[in-house]
């Protein structure tokens, strides 16, 4: 069973990796969108681990609903409404449990991800952070190990396809060749989880 210590040790795993790899993200970010992606996510991430610090809540739901917040009132662009969607809506799903179970979660996460494609109006194949968090979700049932490779592959998957949401859909063609900088930040969202199931 998983509590709120793993579900921080979560947010912390993804705020260490986000900090790792905010010049990529960024990197990636700068052919196809605003070249803020890596700096927004760490200033958000950076944020929710020092809120879990000074508040630790008790329960899985109330961690994910905190860094949800977290990072709805510090990340600019559509990235903080969207990650504050997703954690905000699992949290949500995963209600006052004291403890929740690895389908628990999966079902939650489900829950937040289908809240983000409502709100982004994006589904797989548009060339974004839907495209590692679907198939996440889905090899979720199997396990962290299984839900990281899922999504690290999806993030990879969206190098040959044309944007159709999103900043980066303006360029039209010209996104084609270039690995989604939200497809890649989910992956490491992922990476973490698994990072915090092995701890």
């Amino acid at each position: 069973m998983l509590d709120a210590d793993f579900f921080r040790r979560w947010m912390t795993a993804t705020a260490a990796s986000v900090d790792r790899e905010a010049e990529r993200l960024t990197a990636l970010d700068s052919p196809i969108g605003d070249a803020d992606h890596g700096s927004n996510l760490q200033r958000g991430f950076t944020a929710v681990a020092a809120a879990l610090e000074k508040e630790a809540p008790g329960t899985p739901g109330a961690v994910l609903t905190l860094a949800g917040r977290q990072l709805i009132s510090t990340v600019g662009g559509a990235s903080g409404p969207l990650y504050g969607t997703l954690l905000r809506r699992t949290g949500k799903a995963l209600g006052d449990a004291a403890e929740v179970s690895a389908e628990q979660l999966a079902e939650a996460l489900r829950t937040g991800v289908d809240a983000v494609m409502t709100l982004g109006g994006a589904a797989p194949g548009d060339k974004t952070m839907i495209d590692a968090l679907v198939p996440a979700v889905d090899a979720l049932g199997d396990s962290f190990a299984a839900a990281r490779a899922a999504a690290e592959e999806g993030a990879v998957a969206t190098t040959p396809l044309q944007a159709r949401k999103g900043r980066a859909s303006y360029l039209g063609e010209r996104s084609i060749g270039h690995q989604d900088p939200g497809a890649t930040s989910s992956a490491l969202l992922v990476a973490a989880l698994a990072e915090a199931a092995d701890e």
